[in-house]
């Protein structure tokens, strides 16, 4: 298949998967990264602060104090897949504002980041890949945050994404492994994006609530986070809902009680479940969450929005953010970890 500028390109049917649903599984990513967390550290360098070890969203170092300046957190991160939406510009959008997100989820703010782009030149006009890098830098300069270059190769499958880099104050930062028992959780953005992309993939039927949903920033939440006084945050991407509350509740050594009720879900995402448009990454995201999950009585519809592989997901936060509903509460550690109800 070869695109021409007189054929309408679907980008999405020149990707095997779309957007954060491409993912590694968890189960299969953790095998292969559990005995490099446990690497001796680096002599010499900044000190590590946030690294292999608890999963956490990016890579956290601290640069000392110097010249009267106060210390600092560099936050450090990179992301990219394939498109999730036929539109080059959202994708573009889209994927940095997925890249970006990991260092609102660690408490930074995004100051310079550089594109990492991968592109089939035989197949697809590189007016198509202009638009992706447009988008995405449209999206870097909302966020305040430079595109200073980056790097692309010629490869099979189109892919776009981002390396970021960030500043945080490292006695403010948000960590997957900071949660306690007794803070309520909150979601700072509705779930369904996979099973809405993963319809329009198939039919080319268009969502603007999840397109809108996927380009909106998580500065706004993480800053409100930070306001309150949280210190606990992740966001919702790949490995869905469930996969990263059960992460945050390993990583702190607690247990997630979750009320499937008020969780919120996209208009659409329901439906899209109910005709079959569920991707494989979701279902693998059920099957890796299956043995730490108390499900009760929940129905299997349910259960796979709860593991729905979100593509620029909103923050999971334990704590309040105003406007974002709670969801759940962290209690103490117990057979399981995470409890629907």
């Amino acid at each position: 298949m070869t695109a021409t500028r007189e054929t309408p390109v679907r980008l999405t049917q020149f990707a095997h998967g779309g957007g954060c649903a491409c993912k590694i599984p968890p189960g299969e990513l953790e095998d292969v990264l559990g005995q490099l967390a446990t690497a001796p550290p680096v002599s010499g360098g900044a000190p590590l602060l946030v690294g292999l070890a608890t999963g956490d969203d990016a890579a956290v170092v601290t640069l000392p104090a110097y010249g009267g300046a106060a210390a600092q957190a560099v936050v450090s991160t990179a992301d990219f897949f394939t498109p999730v939406v036929d539109d080059p510009y959202d994708w573009g959008r889209i994927a940095a504002a997925n890249a970006l997100s990991d260092v609102y989820a660690m408490g930074g703010r995004p100051v310079l980041a550089v594109n990492l782009l991968a592109w089939p030149r035989d197949l697809l006009p590189f007016e198509l890949a202009r638009e992706v890098l447009r988008g995405g830098m449209d999206i870097a300069a909302e966020a305040g945050c430079h595109v200073g270059g980056g790097h692309s190769v010629d490869d099979p499958e189109p892919k776009y994404g981002m390396a970021v880099t960030g500043l945080a104050d490292p006695a403010r930062l948000l960590r997957n492994d900071a949660g306690r028992p007794g803070l309520p959780l909150s979601l700072t953005k509705p779930l369904g994006l996979g099973v809405l992309n993963n319809r329009h993939k198939a039919t080319g039927e268009r969502f603007e609530q999840a397109v809108a949903t996927m380009v909106a920033l998580n500065r706004d939440a993480s800053e409100a986070a930070l306001a309150r006084g949280a210190t606990c945050a992740t966001d919702v991407t790949g490995f869905g809902l469930l996969g990263h509350l059960h992460k945050l509740a390993r990583a702190s050594g607690v247990s997630a009680v979750l009320d499937t009720a008020a969780v919120p879900l996209l208009d659409g995402a329901r439906r899209a479940v109910r005709d079959g448009y569920v991707s494989g990454g979701t279902r693998r995201n059920l099957a890796w969450v299956a043995p730490f999950t108390d499900f009760g009585d929940t129905d299997a519809d349910t259960r796979l929005l709860l593991a729905d592989a979100q593509t620029s997901g909103g923050l999971l936060v334990a704590g309040e953010v105003p406007g974002a509903p709670v969801i759940g509460e962290l209690v103490p550690r117990g057979a399981h970890s995470v409890v629907l109800g």
